[in-house]
């Protein structure tokens, strides 16, 4: 039996890509991901899905691969995710910055690529490099080129912090280190670092709009709202869309003025922020298992009274939802280990949402988020052909998506039937 690294290698060479497919026998989400239908079968072709029939017309040559047993949804997204990363309980935050090399990090992160396509995820907006520039680049292309297997991927670059107002922190005064962002000041230095950020390959700008401003301290804003204008009206010259990280009200509030396009976090929303968020149409990316994550690392336990930083995630998310706020699947994969990313989806659920509510978030939802909703996050003629299956109804547990039957990304077969 070959080792499941080989599996992506295997995919990208097989000719299977090229032929024809067509998924048989599964429960196929329908096209609202409202339920799953019976007795329908998908046809794949030149990376796109061609059809979703009954009886299709086939060709004599077409691959048929019978998915018996399984329920067949869009492939899934996570739109907060930091493959430069590794979790926080095997090296902290500053030691992965300024101990660990960049080439050191790459290597891992196509580790991660993989973990990440193997457990249904093929798409990523990988919202920071953390201190490794832009590596997040050559991520992205190494897995459009095919030269290795892994989602794909929407890619920030290095991000933009004020100046002195990010991580490293706790150091002396006289001690100068690198960032793990692009620091800058005033509207015309913020739109420089965008200009450059763009030339660097940026699929999306990241700006933090808050952050605590010395070891130990609460967030406050960084960025005025002047500079937050600069920063969304140069990337929107460019036609790039901007995400904030922003867990203060008064961070969130500015960055929504400012013109982002999804605010990241979110903690500390008060329910007038969010009706703002609501009204301008921005969408939140709740990171609900990065909280969580740091709760554990923190000590707390699963079946534990809930510490403060859980209990302020949870009412946040409920907050959101009683707003309408557009919520989309992002998790800070990365915070903790890549190829766990379902867990961002069983919090959805636990803390509020409903299971057709949490699996929009991660498909149909995320790909509008991405402007992508014409090509992603359905099963439907003309879209791209990313599909998962899995042994159980996700409709009546959202822990069905864990561990994957099934793996396909525009059309190639990355999992086959397990």
């Amino acid at each position: 039996m070959l080792p499941k690294l080989l599996f992506g290698v295997i995919a990208l060479l097989s000719p299977v890509a090229a032929q024809t497919i067509v998924l048989e026998h599964a429960h196929v989400l329908s096209d609202d991901g409202s339920e799953f239908l019976s007795g329908y079968s998908v046809v794949v072709a030149g990376g796109k899905i061609e059809s979703v029939a009954r009886e299709p017309k086939l060709p004599d040559d077409a691959k048929r691969i019978d998915l018996s047993g399984t329920w067949l949804i869009p492939g899934l997204m996570d739109l907060h995710s930091h493959l430069l990363l590794h979790p926080y309980d095997e090296a902290a935050w500053n030691d992965q910055v300024l101990q660990e090399s960049h080439e050191l990090r790459t290597i891992r992160a196509t580790v991660a690529a993989r973990k990440t396509l193997a457990a249904g995820f093929t798409t990523l907006r990988d919202l920071g490099t953390e201190g490794a520039g832009y590596a997040d680049v050559a991520l992205r292309d190494a897995i459009a080129s095919g030269l290795i297997p892994g989602p794909r991927i929407f890619a920030a670059t290095r991000a933009i912090v004020a100046t002195a107002c990010y991580g490293p922190q706790g150091l002396a005064p006289h001690v100068s280190v690198p960032k793990g962002a692009q620091e800058a000041t005033g509207v015309d230095g913020v739109r420089k670092v965008v200009r450059e950020q763009i030339a660097g390959g940026a699929d999306w700008i990241k700006v933090y709009a808050d952050y605590p401003r010395r070891e130990g301290d609460t967030a406050t804003p960084t960025f005025s709202l002047p500079e937050l204008v600069a920063i969304c009206d140069e990337a929107k010259s460019a036609g790039l869309p901007v995400s904030a990280h922003a867990t203060t009200s008064e961070g969130i509030r500015r960055a929504v003025l400012a013109g982002v396009r999804t605010i990241e976090h979110g903690y500390q929303a008060s329910s007038e922020v969010l009706q703002l968020m609501h009204d301008k149409g921005v969408a939140l990316c709740p990171t609900l298992t990065a909280a969580e994550s740091y709760a554990r690392y923190a000590g707390w336990k699963l079946g534990q009274p809930e510490p403060a930083r859980i209990r302020q995630s949870r009412a946040m998310f409920r907050r959101a939802l009683d707003a309408n706020v557009t919520i989309a699947c992002g998790s800070d994969v990365g915070v903790f280990a890549h190829g766990d990313n379902a867990r961002e989806l069983e919090l959805m659920v636990e803390y509020g949402m409903t299971t057709e509510q949490a699996l929009r978030a991660a498909t149909s939802v995320a790909a509008a988020v991405l402007d992508k909703q014409n090509e992603l996050g359905r099963i439907h003629a003309g879209y791209t052909a990313d599909l998962v299956a899995v042994r159980e109804n996700p409709l009546e547990s959202i822990s069905a998506l864990r561990n994957p039957a099934f793996v396909m990304k525009a059309g190639r077969v990355y999992q086959p039937v397990r």
